[in-house]
């Protein structure tokens, strides 16, 4: 495994902690020479058993992680990682050009895609949002809606006193939904707020982590408003 460490800067906070699980060495070093540039502190591993041991061992802020790894594919890395009750957040890369199952890597609970070959600048964006939306929820307040209970700070959602696991991306998708509860959200601000400007993907991804969230929640709580979105309501 190599480290990478930024330059010491002045201010008492620690950079942000950052695993980058990819076999093509020369990219996964010129990821981690930029990213360090970028003020992170970036640990490489090539290796799929070893970035599993490594993601569940360090206390890291997000993992970047290849699908085609040796050892261990990163679906089974992730996959592994989220039945331990590691929720850090997962940027995964595929070269397999969008014809991976991305219905698969949502199920095994990865937060974001980028299909290689991919542009630096849009990866640096994804990592920045996603940490940010990690970092942007504390103190948020308890919202209740019927005997459903979404705490935004603790991350944790309760329906009929049970507890209802979910990944980064789809609590991120419903705390938009509860936070504006009765009102209609459109697909263009879950995209805008979950995604960020830097997606590039297909916007009907929206439609896939709302089905999932009905599958996890009950499909009597998100109400499709055709032609304008979806609406979070008490039945």
């Amino acid at each position: 495994m190599s480290r990478h460490r930024p330059a010491p800067a002045d201010t008492g906070r620690r950079p942000h902690r950052l695993l980058i699980v990819e076999d093509e060495r020369r990219l996964a070093l010129s990821l981690a020479k930029g990213l360090t540039a970028e003020g992170y502190a970036v640990d490489v591993v090539h290796d799929g058993l070893e970035g599993l041991q490594r993601a569940g061992e360090g206390a890291y802020d997000l993992v970047v992680l290849d699908i085609m790894l040796p050892g261990l594919n990163g679906y089974r890395v992730c996959a592994a990682l989220r039945a331990a009750g590691n929720d850090v957040p997962i940027l995964m890369l595929t070269a397999k050009d969008g014809e991976y199952d991305e219905a698969e890597g949502l199920d095994t609970g990865a937060d974001d895609y980028l299909t290689k070959p991919f542009s630096y600048v849009v990866l640096v964006a994804r990592v920045k949002a996603l940490l940010r939306r990690r970092g942007t929820t504390g103190g948020s307040p308890l919202h209740v809606l019927g005997d459903l209970r979404v705490d935004t700070a603790a991350r944790r959602v309760f329906r009929a006193q049970e507890e209802v696991v979910l990944t980064t991306k789809e609590f991120a998708v419903l705390e938009q939904l509860v936070v504006r509860a009765g009102e209609v959200v459109s697909k263009a601000e879950i995209l805008e707020h979950v995604w960020d400007f830097a997606y590039e993907g297909d916007p009907n991804i929206v439609e896939v982590y709302i089905s999932t969230l009905r599958r996890k929640l009950g499909a009597d709580l998100i109400r499709t408003v055709r032609g304008a979105g979806y609406r979070l309501e008490e039945r």
